[in-house]
């Protein structure tokens, strides 16, 4: 039996085949029964059901005989799961209800608690969602009423998958994480393995891929380890899936291959049944379609033999796809209208928007552009509902990445109807599609700023949020102290970066688990988009106008927006959009190109004639709100060319004509104006935080700051970048002098009563978080950034990391830092390197410090779209802040004139030094 719990199924044999002759051979019928029933079990796991079957009426046979009613029941149980993994989910139920009668008359409680949570499991199987969780929640009370935690994980993680299953998400990583440490604490390691899996399944469905094949490689060796080969075969499907939609092909097709060796070596129908599908789908995608569909006609009867409608109808959705793409949208609609209904049937919210989805491009493609607007409304108002299930910000986000081709194929199906019936507003409705699919976290979050949501919350979890705070500042320091050390050990800092990341995601589910407990988060109701009339009223004036894009995969759009009307432009596809934006990125920024003339001048002019061309003779003088999409995020929009008026070739940057702001959504700016419209503005002006120290053996570790000092690191400096590279090459950063000088010269614009200047030790991280910078209406910040595109959570500022003894500190200003300060300030200013960057999230745009100061309370914040040259933004901020004290200028205005200012001087003339500070955020 130990060996059977070990995985050494063989070993096992051979003890249970001793033991039994001699059971026999002394007549102990009691324990040949449980000897026969160990076997079965044995060969039940070794998938061979049928010699489990038969072991198991053996040993039946002789407990009924003996009136051994405990006995009876685990086998009548053992039983009913071997016909549940034969798919005879009915014949599954008539044993589990001959078993449960049994264990209650004699008070088996922990066996009581398997037998519901197996009922409980053919229930999900057969789609009764509901019904599934009543017995699951039988069964958990009584497990933790027995003690028994083995059984309690197993049916926390059966609900997880319930909820997982209905598109719930958010709350199914709740059971599992609540299922994860008792699997681990009582040893079960295949149990644990489940989970993991189950996890890493999880967040491959929120967009999350990375992180799900984090979970999977844990589970993969845990399942190998105790001869789960089932459990195995699982995973290695599952990570098949995520090479499948990484684009690794062929890599795909070898963990498939895997797979399905081992599933039918165990003889799970339903595990084979998914895999050929599974590799039905890579065949498709490689364009083999009719090798696609011999997979999946070998599939589908799997399926439905072994009533697995998931399956089923998942396996008729691909084949929809295939005739879809064979140009047969006849055929492609039967198949979907087969799948529908099983997806409506079993409660597949998820499947049921795609299937939707498939319907509406199948009959947009028969030009029945009426019925497929029905098909995709009703898909889009699923994955609404679905959104709002998820109470983590991070996820909400991923998640809604993996549904933005829904939006596009939407606003594309509109425009095509604005086509044919222009006078019917299809236009304005895609545009306001446009403005749902977008920035739609950002507005959740900003509304939530107001609300004190941790009001109501048990103080145990508040306790928890704060360790895990305190925990992410102790890695910190360490992580500063290990790179901090000569020749670094590269293995210790991916360790401590590990367990960096594992916590931020602890934190991450605990700040979840606090909205979803916080009385005042429920009482908060979903921020609506704004509509045409309502962008048109509350964020436009007369001399300002609105230019919203949408990049698609055969055609872009345009919609420029006035305080009055509405005109929509087509314009090319994403990918042509992308090369020219790249190409004048390059252009602009590289070493090698950015300060010859002609190139930068071309490349400007090839994306303005993409992107705005087809709308300039709209634009005039006026203000542009610029709410870019996709590659557009990165594109420094006052550095673009057009022809300045119709028939002219004389080119000049956009910034001549206009001032320029950037908005993650129209409606984002709504929500700012309302957080701040009643706020009492800050007493003092300016807080400007600069030249921190980053090394112990820096100058004034040692001593006092002295002008040769200065002008030593100045002349050594020159041309230094504020960056920090995510490889840490540059690890402890260099100073960057020309920040002193900055902060001085800025400073001095200002009355010295109203202006704290923060330097040297002082610019740390204590003092930015330390509640005193909610008293100033401007706030600088003079340093190192680090954008992290791949984990935006972990961005942040540079600030000092040696205290005045020469000891290491946490000097890192993380998001997470920044979503918890409380700002009132007008403007922040982030003179950083790449403090405008982070990752670019399909439906919301750019995840990173912008979101988290304006979270904070910030009402516009300045930001670099790259790593900026130190000299010339000590020039630009101090031009900056000279036209906002000394010219009153708004900020828009300011920065505007100070970059055009930049443009005419022969030394900042190129784009590279002038063009990547950008705002975000209030224009007035």
């Amino acid at each position: 039996g130990v060996y059977s719990e070990l995985g050494e199924k063989q070993k096992a044999l051979e003890y249970y085949s001793q033991s039994l002759p001699l059971s026999r051979a002394i007549g102990d019928r009691r324990t040949e029964a449980g000897i026969l029933l160990g076997i079965g079990l044995v060969y039940s796991q070794l998938g061979e059901k049928q010699k489990a079957l038969d072991y198991y009426n053996q040993s039946l046979l002789f407990f009924r005989a003996m009136g051994h009613r405990h006995g009876e029941a685990t086998t009548l149980n053992n039983m009913g799961g071997v016909y549940s993994e034969l798919g005879e989910k009915q014949k599954a139920l008539e044993y589990y209800s001959q078993s449960l009668p049994l264990r209650r008359a004699v008070g088996n409680r922990s066996g009581e608690a398997t037998t519901l949570n197996n009922i409980g499991g053919v229930y999900d199987d057969l789609g009764e969602k509901q019904k599934a969780l009543e017995y699951y929640s039988q069964s958990l009370s009584l497990s933790r009423a027995t003690g028994d935690r083995t059984q309690e994980a197993s049916t926390l993680n059966n609900i997880g998958l319930v909820y997982s299953q209905l598109g719930e998400k958010q709350k199914a990583l709740e059971y599992y994480s609540q299922s994860l440490p008792l699997s681990r604490a009582t040893g079960d390691r295949s149990g644990e393995a489940f989970t993991l899996n189950n996890i890493g399944l999880a967040y491959s469905q929120l967009g999350e891929k990375q992180k799900a094949l984090e979970y999977y490689s844990q589970s993969l060796p845990l399942s190998r380890a105790t001869r789960d080969r089932s459990g195995e075969a699982l995973t290695l499907t599952n990570i098949g899936g995520i090479y499948l939609e990484l684009g690794e092909k062929q890599k795909a097709l070898e963990y498939y291959s895997q797979s399905l060796s081992l599933f039918r070596a165990v003889g799970d129908r339903r595990g084979e049944a998914v895999t050929l599908t599974s590799i039905g789908t890579v065949y498709s995608d490689l364009g083999e379609k009719q090798k696609a569909l011999e997979y999946y006609s070998q599939s589908l009867p799997l399926s439905r033999a072994v009533g697995d409608r998931s399956g089923e109808a998942s396996t008729l959705n691909n084949i929809g796809l295939v005739y879809s793409e064979l140009g047969e949208k006849q055929k492609a609609l039967e198949y979907y209208s087969q799948s529908l209904p099983l997806r409506r049937a079993i409660g597949n919210r998820s499947g049921e928007a795609t299937n939707l989805y498939n319907i509406a491009y199948a009959k947009r493609d028969q030009n029945n552009l009426a019925e497929a607007l029905n098909d995709i409304e009703s898909s889009i108002k699923i994955i609404e509902n679905l959104r709002t299930k998820i109470a983590s910000p991070e996820l909400r986000s991923s998640y809604f990445a993996t549904v933005q081709h829904y939006y596009e194929f939407y606003i594309d199906l509109l425009m095509q109807l604005h086509k044919t019936n222009p006078k019917s507003g299809y236009d304005s409705k895609a545009l306001e599609v446009s403005e749902r699919s977008r920035a739609r976290s950002l507005l959740e979050l900003l509304q939530e700023s107001n609300a004190n949501i941790r009001e109501g919350i048990s103080p145990e979890l508040l306790q928890q949020e704060k360790s895990l705070q305190q925990q992410l500042d102790a890695i910190e320091k360490q992580r500063i102290e290990t790179i901090s050390t000569p020749n670094a050990n590269a293995t210790k800092i991916d360790e401590i970066d590990k367990q960096r990341l594992a916590l931020l995601e602890q934190y991450q589910q605990i700040q979840a688990q606090i909205r979803t407990a916080s009385p005042r988060y429920a009482a908060l109701t979903q921020p609506q988009p704004l509509t045409l009339p309502e962008i048109q009223k509350q964020i436009l004036d007369d001399n300002t106008i609105l230019l919203q894009y949408s990049l698609g995969k055969y055609r872009s759009y345009l919609w420029v927006v006035t305080s009055t009307g509405l005109t929509s432009y087509e314009l090319p596809k994403r990918a042509d959009i992308e090369t020219a934006a790249r190409n004048f990125r390059d252009a602009a920024t590289s070493p090698l190109q950015r300060d010859i003339p002609q190139q930068v001048a071309e490349a400007s002019a090839n994306l303005g004639q993409l992107i705005l061309q087809p709308a300039s003779a709209q634009l005039g003088n006026k203000r542009l709100l610029i709410v870019p999409d996709g590659v557009l995020h990165y594109t420094p929009f006052p550095a673009l060319t057009i022809p300045q008026t119709t028939g002219q070739n004389t080119n000049v940057p956009l910034i001549a004509s206009h001032e320029i702001i950037t908005l993650p959504s129209a409606s984002s700016l709504a929500i700012l104006r309302q957080n701040y419209g009643d706020r009492k503005p800050p007493s003092q002006t300016l807080a400007i935080l600069a030249d921190p120290v980053f090394s112990p053996d820096d100058e004034r570790v040692k001593g006092k700051i002295t002008q040769a000092t200065t002008e030593k690191l100045e002349a050594n400096n020159l041309g230094l970048n504020r960056s920090l590279r995510a490889s840490n090459r540059q690890w402890p950063p260099e100073r960057l002098p020309f920040t002193r000088k900055e902060a001085q010269t800025i400073s001095s614009l200002f009355p010295s009563a109203s202006t704290r200047q923060i330097l040297d030790f002082d610019a740390s991280r204590t003092t930015a978080t330390d509640g005193n910078l909610v008293n100033y209406q401007i706030i600088h910040f003079a340093t190192h950034g680090m954008a992290n595109s791949k984990n935006p959570e972990l961005s942040g500022i540079v600030m000092s990391i040696v205290d005045d003894k020469g000891n290491l500190v946490n000097g890192f200003l993380r998001l997470t830092d920044i979503f918890n300060l409380k700002l009132a300030a007008n403007l922040v200013v982030l003179s950083a390197c790449q403090s405008g960057m982070g990752q670019n999230v399909k439906g919301e745009g750019m995840v990173g410090l912008t979101r988290g100061f304006m979270y904070a309370g910030a009402q516009r914040v300045a930001v670099s779209l790259w790593s900026v040259d130190d000299e010339g933004t000590a020039v630009l901020m101090q031009k900056f802040y000279q036209k906002m004290q000394q010219q009153k200028l708004a900020p828009t205005a300011a920065l505007r004139a100070a970059q055009m200012e930049m443009m005419q001087e022969e030394k900042w003339k190129s784009p590279y030094y002038w063009a990547a500070f950008t705002l975000q955020g209030e224009w007035k």
